[in-house]
């Protein structure tokens, strides 16, 4: 089981060409609760819900034709529950003294209730999800017995909206070290690729002007959940193990991408594993 705090500052949004417009600025603070049963050594199921607290910040008015909504006027902080997450693995190869795992899952999320996805200040897209994703493992014993290296690739399929597809692909690669028996620093780089969704466009002299396939009203009114959203990230994080939890925190900043946000998240939190009717040692 574990706890974690999350802060997502957003800095601006980035257009079609990747050029930056210092409007729409935000913060997002979640809070994650998710538990984790594992069945035998190779199966297990976990589920996750996040509280969402949002805030609009930019001290300038959205760009039009993008409008001023009421819930980030008031440039107040708004919460709710966002999205139910149930995830499935089993792990096909490896195990606790082999060198190389590899881990197939299935996951499912589905919004809590019908929250706002319209403007900044709000929890997420309220659209259901089925993920698909495998991670493989190597440690890297040639090198250092305390390196490692894991890779992690998804595709989720995405309940679509004005028939638009929306479906996402995401990659992730990171690089593990053991400072220590208990302490272990990883960093990594994060891709993301919509599989479709809407070009928001660019500045003057492109063939795709703003506000590009924004273009008509009931596009517009479901902008914030369609866009096309690609973006490369990285980061780095550290973890401590005690004796009966681990704590850890990570720092993420997006390096680029297209119709998405500039920014940085934040990451904090604490596990506890543990295995029913026994200690851990």
């Amino acid at each position: 089981m574990s706890l974690s705090y999350q802060h997502i500052a957003n800095t601006g949004h980035r257009l079609t060409d990747g050029s930056l417009i210092p409007r729409g600025q935000s913060a997002d603070v979640s809070i994650f609760l998710d538990a984790e049963y594992a069945f035998t050594d190779r199966f297990s199921v976990e589920g996750a819900l996040p509280y969402v607290f949002a805030k609009f910040t930019s001290p300038n008015p959205p760009r039009p034709p993008i409008p001023y909504l009421p819930v980030d006027q008031c440039h107040c902080w708004k919460g709710a529950l966002q999205d139910f997450d149930f995830t499935a693995r089993y792990n096909v190869v490896g195990s606790r003294e082999s060198a190389f795992a590899l881990t197939p899952s299935l996951s499912f999320g589905v919004p809590s209730h019908d929250y706002n996805f319209r403007g900044e200040a709000v929890p997420g897209r309220d659209l259901k999800e089925l993920r698909i994703a495998l991670d493989a493992g190597q440690r890297l014993d040639a090198i250092s017995e305390r390196l490692s290296i894991e890779g992690r690739y998804s595709y989720a399929f995405v309940e679509r909206v004005l028939d638009i597809p929306n479906n996402r692909s995401n990659a992730i690669i990171q690089g593990n070290y053991l400072l220590t028996r208990r302490l272990l620093a990883r960093g990594l780089v994060a891709w993301q690729r919509t599989h479709g969704g809407l070009r928001f466009g660019s500045g003057p002299g492109s063939s795709l002007v703003f506000p590009g396939e924004v273009n008509t009203t009931e596009r517009l009114y479901q902008h914030d959940r369609l866009l096309r959203d690609n973006n490369w990230k990285s980061g780095g994080a550290i973890s401590y193990s005690f004796r009966a939890f681990d704590v850890f925190a990570s720092y993420i900043q997006y390096a680029g991408g297209t119709d998405t946000h500039a920014g940085n998240i934040f990451t904090t939190g604490v596990s506890w594993p543990f295995e029913l009717g026994r200690h851990r040692p």
